[in-house]
Formats: C-alpha cells, sequence, structure tokens
C-alpha cells in the first residue's frame, strides 16, 4: 500500500476535533476555576481576617493539594477530557505533571524513581518560563522602567 493510499484512508478514520468547542468549554472551565480561586481567597480573608497576599498563599496551595489527590486517585485525567485546558494550564496542571511523573516511577524508588524524575514533565515548564520572564523582563527594561 502506498502511503498516500494509507494517509487517505487513514485521515478519513480519524477522530475530527471540534476546536471551537474545546476552546468555549476550556474557557467556561477556565472562568470558573478563577471564580473558585477568588471565592476561596474570599472566604479565607472574612472568616479568619487574613490579609489577601496570605490568602492567595493558601488558595494556591490548596488547588495543589487537590490536584494532586485527584491525580492520586486517578481521576484528574478524566476531568480534563471533559474540561480541556481550563484544568491543566493553570498551577493545577503544573502539580498534575510533577504528581504523575512521580506515581509512574515510585516503583524504581526514592532516589533513583521519583527523585530524578519528578521534574521529567514539569522542566520543560520550568525552563522556558524562567526563560521567557528574563526575556520579557529585559524587553521591559529596555523599553525604559522597571
Amino acid at each position: 500500500m502506498k502511503n498516500t493510499k494509507y494517509d487517505k484512508i487513514a485521515d478519513f478514520h480519524k477522530v475530527k476535533e471540534n476546536r471551537l468547542g474545546n476552546g468555549i468549554v476550556a474557557f467556561l472551565c477556565g472562568g470558573v476555576m478563577g471564580f473558585l480561586a477568588e471565592l476561596t481567597i474570599e472566604c479565607f480573608m472574612n472568616w479568619f481576617k487574613i490579609s489577601r497576599e496570605t490568602s492567595s498563599i493558601y488558595m494556591i496551595v490548596i488547588f495543589i493539594f487537590i490536584a494532586c489527590l485527584f491525580t492520586a486517585l486517578g481521576f484528574f485525567d478524566k476531568l480534563v477530557t471533559k474540561f480541556k485546558c481550563g484544568l491543566i494550564i493553570p498551577i493545577t496542571g503544573f502539580a498534575h505533571s510533577v504528581m504523575s511523573s512521580s506515581l509512574d516511577s515510585k516503583s524504581e524508588g526514592l532516589i533513583y524513581g521519583i527523585g530524578s524524575n519528578m521534574f521529567k514533565l514539569a522542566g520543560s515548564v520550568i525552563v522556558y518560563g524562567i526563560v521567557s520572564a528574563f526575556i520579557f523582563g529585559l524587553i521591559r527594561y529596555l523599553i525604559g522602567g522597571i
């Protein structure tokens, strides 16, 4: 079978992606995540009378814990398939990538398994985040201000 004929058959049977629908779902889910984050911050501020900055730290810790717990229980991936990037782009996605790498390599031990593979997926996010922050900071400095 020639490659072109195979490609036509494969394209015919490939599942078509609804990009507009996925974008709308991700947008709405991201909005709900933002709403829940703000609600959590407001609850901490009003119930415990702590500052907004401290409440924000507690909110981030809670969201990271929930994402790690859902990953360990095995249903974070199912949520991501339904809610798309609205769940995976915020800090919960970073926590999920670290936790899933750790769980995948736990059989190799603490040092060679979890310790050396923990940032396998998240390492590129850290590297490119730091590089892009440096570049944007440099551009901002060159334009004229800190």
